[in-house]
């Protein structure tokens, strides 16, 4: 389904209910630059560093595009999990009309401990500036802890710029090229009013330092678009 959502008066902020859901793979690829590209590129990095029968967690797995991108590698052990049951149901119905086995969770990012046993892998695609910045630092750690030994973190985020002048011309630039992909100014002003204090990014230093923080010693950047960046971290 097209995502219109914000082509009428927004009444509330910005949350994964069950609209966003039906229009979700439609607003993600529209939303995010190169979003398909990026998925491809993680597969193609863990598909060449991971051993066989690796296990990899998507946190905030949404509709599982990125683990369903994973599962062209078929010795790959999936699991996803997700705080939105609507999410989840989604997820599980678009593996199973493809035949692919992923083990989904519904359950908070932040109780990611809960969880039997490590994983080589863990994912988190555009899903940490959604969590409140004061717990970020404390989840991180938190996934560093879930990780084996050599194992790999991938981290794709919208960032912010240090310069506020060249912050708001990045954002200019932004909302032009979601002009392009068919989203009205009016729309894109509806979301952006919708998604504050709810999206919140850092900036890419900021990143970087958290993940120094969890214990991460290795960290590059693989892809990067003006302010969308992913991070590779290995433990």
């Amino acid at each position: 389904m097209k995502d219109e959502i914000f082509s009428q008066n927004i009444i509330k902020q910005f949350e994964f209910d069950d609209k966003v859901v039906r229009v979700f793979d439609d607003m993600v690829t529209r939303s995010i630059p190169y979003y398909i590209q990026n998925q491809e590129l993680i597969f193609s990095i863990l598909s060449k560093v991971l051993p066989e029968k690796a296990k990899i967690l998507d946190l905030g797995c949404s509709t599982a595009n990125t683990l369903l991108m994973l599962s062209q590698r078929n010795d790959f052990q999936l699991f996803g999990l997700d705080n939105s049951v609507e999410m989840i149901k989604k997820a599980t119905q678009k593996a199973n009309d493809l035949g692919v086995k992923i083990n989904f969770i519904n359950e908070k990012i932040e109780n990611i401990l809960n969880l039997d046993g490590k994983f080589d892998a863990i994912i988190c695609s555009y899903t940490l500036h959604f969590i409140r910045p004061l717990l970020r630092q404390d989840l991180l750690n938190k996934i560093y802890e879930k990780l084996n030994e050599n194992g790999i973190f991938i981290l794709c985020e919208k960032v912010l710029y240090e310069d506020k002048i060249l912050q708001k011309n990045i954002i200019d630039i932004y909302e032009n090229y979601k002009e392009t992909q068919g989203y009205s100014r009016y729309e894109i002003a509806q979301k952006r009013a919708a998604l504050e204090n709810v999206l919140i990014p850092f900036t890419y230093d900021e990143n970087i330092n958290i993940l120094k923080n969890a214990g991460f010693a290795k960290i590059d950047c693989f892809f990067r678009w003006i302010n969308f960046c992913s991070l590779i971290a290995f433990k």
